[in-house]
Order: C-alpha cells, then sequence, then structure tokens
C-alpha cells in the first residue's frame, strides 16, 4: 500500500478530477448492476433492418464455400477496408459506399474467379454435366450450373426471369466466341458482381405471430444465421431449411442452430468475430524496432495473433469454460518463436502450455499480442493497452486528446525512468488528467511487460511501481488488475453487445436494443458466461428474426459497375444490365 499511497499524492490538481472521475464511473457500475436479473421478461422489439456488404473475409469465405479453397486463394478479396464502428470494423458494412475503382476491382476479381471456375483444372467437379458441343451453347447444361451457383452465391433460388436472362447471355456469348466455357463463364461473372451476392440484405415479409409486424424471410434468417455464427454463407441444409419454411417454427430453428453451433465452420465465426473485437487487424501493419526487440519479428508477432486466437477458442468452444476467466487462466498455446519470447523452452509446432501459479502471465492481458499491439515501436504504452481495456473489453468510450495538446512535457522529461515518472505529467495537466486517469493506471499495472510483450523486472535500472485501480478496485500489480478485470460487471455486457452487433449486422441501438441487451446479459449470466449458450440464446431469440419498423424499406444499388469496353461483348453488357436490373 505504500506503493499507491505515494503515487496518488503525486496526482498534483489530478486528485479531484481523478476522484470525479472514479466516483462516475463508479455509479455507472453500480447502476449496471441494479437489474431486475432473471426476472426480465424477452423482449418483443426486433432488431434494425440493414443492407451490409460483404466484409473481405465474408467474400473469401463465400467464394470458398461454392468453389473451394484453391479458387478462394487465388484472387486477393476485392472488398473494400471497413472502418471500425462501435468497437467491430464489421459494424461499418452497413454503412459503406463503393466508390468506381472499387467496383472495377470487383469486377476484375469476379472475371479471374469465373475463369478459374471453368478452366479445364476445375470444370471436371465443379459443373454438374458437360456441353453437348463444347464450341456451342448448351442451354440445358448452362441452366443446371447457373441455377445452383445463382442459389448458393445469392443465398436464395434465383428468379425464373433472373435465370432465363443468364442462360440466354450465356447462350448469345457462347456463340459469338465459339467457346461454351466462355459464355459460361461471364454469366458467372455476372452473378458474382451482383448486389444480391455483394450484399446480405435483410428481406422482410409480414410476421404472422405480430400482426402488422415484419420478420426475416426465410433466406435471409439463413444468411443472418450463417454470417453470425460461421462468417460466411448459409450451406445446402441451411438453405433448404429455409426453403420449407422450417426456420420460422421454434423447433426447426433450434435444430438448425444446434447444428450449426456443432459445426466446425464455428470456429472460423468465432474466430473472425474476436479478432475484430480486439482489433487485431492492427497487425496487419505492425512492426517493432529490430534494434530494441531483436527476438520479435513480423513472423512472431504474426503468431502471437494466432496464439491469442487459439485460447480463446479452446476456453470458450473447444472446453465450454465462462468467458471471464479467459482474463485469469495460465493456459495457452505455444510455438517455438513464441516461447523464446516468453522465456520458455521451445518445442516443436503448436503445443498446449499453462503457465505456473507465481508467473506474472495470467490471462489475455499478459500475452505477447495484446501488450504488443497497444504499445509503440520502441517502447510500452501504459495509456494505449489502458485505453484497449477499456474500450474493446468494457465498451467504454475515451476521449480522444484535445486537438492543442502540448506532449513536450511527456516526451523531454529527460530523468524520468519509468512510464510512471514520464506520465506524470498528464496527471498534472487538468487538460490531460480526465481521461489518463482512466486508462493509465491499469496500463500500469502491465509494465512489466516491454513493449514487445517480453517480461522485465525493471525499467532503465529502476524498480516498476505496477500498483493501481479499476473502477475503484485497488491492486498491487498485474494479477489483481487480471482479477478486477474479470469480475468487472461491463465485461460480460460488453461481450453481449458486441455479439448482439456481430450477429444483426450493425451496432445496438441504445434506444431501441436496450431491453434486449439486458435480457441477453441475464441470460448469459444464468448460463455461466458460457459463450455457446449466448450464442444459441441469440439465434433463437425474437428479436434476431423479426424486425423493427424502418424508416425506408432497405434497397440494393441498382447501378452495375463499371466495364472495361476493350473486353466486354454486347453479351457481356447484357448480362451485366439484368444483373442490376433482377
Amino acid at each position: 500500500m505504500m506503493a499507491m499511497t505515494g503515487r496518488r499524492k503525486r496526482g498534483g490538481c489530478g486528485r479531484g478530477l481523478h476522484a470525479a472521475v472514479l466516483g462516475l464511473l463508479g455509479a455507472l457500475v453500480l447502476l449496471a448492476g441494479c437489474s431486475e436479473g432473471g426476472d426480465r421478461a424477452m423482449p418483443d422489439s426486433g432488431s434494425a433492418q440493414r443492407a451490409r456488404l460483404l466484409t473481405a473475409e465474408q467474400y473469401r469465405n463465400s467464394i470458398a464455400t461454392v468453389f473451394g479453397a484453391d479458387i478462394a486463394d487465388s484472387v486477393l478479396s476485392p472488398m473494400p477496408p471497413l472502418s471500425r464502428t462501435a468497437g467491430l470494423r464489421a459494424n461499418g458494412a452497413a454503412a459503406v459506399g463503393l466508390t468506381s475503382d472499387q467496383l472495377s476491382q470487383i469486377q476484375r476479381s469476379a472475371a479471374a474467379i469465373a475463369a478459374r471456375v471453368v478452366d479445364e483444372t476445375h470444370r471436371g467437379f465443379l459443373l454438374p454435366c458437360r456441353p453437348a458441343d463444347a464450341g456451342a451453347a448448351d442451354a440445358a447444361c448452362a441452366r443446371m450450373f447457373l441455377r445452383e451457383a445463382g442459389r448458393l452465391l445469392q443465398r436464395r433460388p434465383l428468379a425464373d426471369e433472373r435465370l432465363a436472362a443468364l442462360v440466354d447471355g450465356a447462350g448469345r456469348a457462347a456463340e459469338e466466341t465459339g467457346e461454351f466455357y466462355t459464355g459460361l463463364a461471364l454469366a458467372l461473372e455476372a452473378l458474382l458482381i451482383s448486389p444480391e451476392f455483394l450484399f446480405i440484405a435483410d428481406r422482410s415479409e409480414p410476421d404472422p405471430a405480430r400482426p402488422g409486424g415484419q420478420r426475416l424471410d426465410g433466406y435471409a434468417l439463413a444468411s443472418r444465421l450463417s454470417f453470425f455464427l460461421w462468417n460466411g454463407p448459409p450451406d445446402d441444409a441451411l438453405l433448404q431449411a429455409a426453403a420449407s419454411g422450417a426456420l420460422h417454427s421454434e423447433e426447426g430453428l433450434r435444430q438448425a442452430v444446434e447444428r450449426m453451433l456443432a459445426s466446425s465452420r464455428l470456429e472460423t465465426g468465432m474466430r473472425a468475430f474476436f479478432d475484430d473485437m480486439l482489433a487485431f487487424d492492427a497487425f496487419d501493419s505492425l512492426a517493432k524496432d529490430p534494434m530494441v526487440y531483436p527476438r520479435v519479428t513480423g513472423s512472431t508477432l504474426a503468431q502471437a495473433r494466432e496464439q491469442t486466437l487459439r485460447t480463446i477458442i479452446d476456453h470458450v468452444l473447444v472446453r465450454d469454460l465462462d468467458y471471464r476467466d479467459l482474463f485469469t487462466t495460465r493456459r495457452t498455446f505455444l510455438s517455438p518463436a513464441l516461447a523464446v519470447v516468453y522465456g520458455l523452452p521451445a518445442q516443436p509446432g503448436w503445443t498446449p502450455h499453462e503457465f505456473s501459479a507465481d508467473s506474472p502471465r495470467i490471462g489475455l492481458l499478459t500475452q505477447v499480442s495484446f501488450l504488443a499491439v497497444h504499445s509503440h515501436a520502441v517502447r510500452s504504452s501504459p495509456t494505449q493497452r489502458g485505453k484497449a481495456l477499456r474500450e474493446e473489453l468494457l465498451c467504454q468510450k475515451v476521449p480522444d486528446p484535445p486537438p492543442n495538446v502540448d506532449f513536450s512535457a511527456l516526451e523531454e522529461n529527460e530523468h524520468a525512468k519509468t512510464a510512471r515518472e514520464r506520465l506524470d505529467a498528464h496527471n498534472s495537466n487538468p487538460s490531460c488528467a480526465g481521461c489518463h486517469l482512466v486508462t493509465d493506471p491499469m496500463g500500469l499495472a502491465l509494465e512489466h511487460f516491454d513493449g514487445a510483450g517480453q517480461y522485465r523486472a525493471t525499467e532503465n535500472g529502476a524498480a516498476l511501481d505496477t500498483a493501481g485501480e479499476l473502477d475503484g478496485v485497488f491492486y498491487d500489480g498485474v494479477e489483481g488488475l487480471a482479477e478486477a478485470l474479470r469480475n468487472h460487471p461491463k465485461l460480460p455486457a460488453c461481450l453481449v453487445d458486441r455479439v448482439y452487433a456481430w450477429g444483426t449486422g450493425g451496432p445496438a441501438s441504445p434506444v431501441h436494443d436496450r431491453a434486449t441487451l439486458a435480457w441477453l446479459e441475464d441470460r448469459f449470466a444464468e448460463g455461466g458466461y458460457r459463450l455457446r449458450g449466448l450464442l444459441e440464446t441469440l439465434a433463437t431469440s425474437p428479436a434476431f428474426r423479426t424486425l423493427r419498423p424502418a424508416a425506408e424499406p432497405v434497397k440494393l444499388p441498382r447501378e452495375p459497375p463499371p466495364t472495361a469496353p476493350a473486353r466486354i461483348t454486347e453479351a457481356q453488357l447484357a448480362l451485366r444490365d439484368t444483373g442490376a436490373t433482377r
């Protein structure tokens, strides 16, 4: 406690603000805990209706599911990057637009994929038939392929007139080029650039159980389920359940969800979810100074990302344990390169490992991934780490620094040996203290780990003071921080919020979705904070399959992508026109 007392005295003019911030956070935590618990009734409000663009990973997964991983991996995903919105990049998919350059890239990728599907290597097992004459049109064979490919790609059966237009266009192109497979590729390309493939649309229909209300139609519900749990398109069984109406019965929906939760594709979906939630896209551009951290290479950082995802999937899916215990568990997986960083003997391949009870490594916060991605290239950053803890794990937005903030006091403190001493400049500056007092105490508890996530006993020869507090819970070091985070009421509430947004395709509304989120939190707690239970509860809930009134109907884009005139025939243009207008 001596270290804590000394640190708090150094707060200067920030002490009063510190107390006020703690009081406010404490009140918010108290309010979060004051609920009717399991007595809450299931809300009858539906979710928002959206049309969202496929993410890059969903595009890749869609091509892989329909045509195979080798074809999916033969092209870079043409989908544009998404801005992080309300904690998830996926949330930005409902608000993103496409530029003409992006549309051209989508077209080029579609042409490349279509050409691979019908080439000599793949046509024998990807096409259900062979033309009577490869040098001429064959409407029957084209129809057979396009009907099924269209159903899988657009996640619902093609309308008769749409299928007829595609077959006719493929035939005309085949006659013009003298190649059946060229014509078929152009028709497939039209499917791959259609809005029905590129967008996940929440198409609705009247809800018989709620007069005047709307629900997702069977195929839209199948898509919402599959992109929620698998981060990819529905399989044949799910599309058949949509066609038969089984998804609109309680028992049919439950059976479908249970089958999906038992599928190996669930791991793919949940890895994508946690990778997004933890902002691991930062690894794509992350680098450490090799002069400062010679043992941490780009390959090491990629393996650190993988380590955390393996740890999470093993904990919440394979062993189906309490989500909160991810932040206190000592079980993980190691690769040879990571073993070196952790100071452990290297073994070949990925191997399970459990840190000892006296190890400083405890939970996700002390894994190299979290520590390295939230640090600078040459040193650690308690502020970045504390901010990430607040925003990624507790869903608490930390304000950006004011535009006129002066960093010179922080950078020019030549006598400071530790991060705590350097950050005292923040606590003595009223314009900085408000935010830093809700980020730095948690980040400072992680200062025994440098900017690459390696353990250190001291910094510049000086002892490290890692005592701190999290919303009124005081602790002496990283183990105390891990326990405080694990028991924080906003930790499970934040996961519920992110899972709901991931499943319904956009951020939760603080007005319309509040009751649904509270109900889901209760069910999550009653189920022992297990992810599988939360996924099943949401996927089978009325809120997931019903829609609240929209300000205006969801519409897909109608303009066809731009074309490259030098290589586009009249038949191909006709195909694109039918793709744009259905």
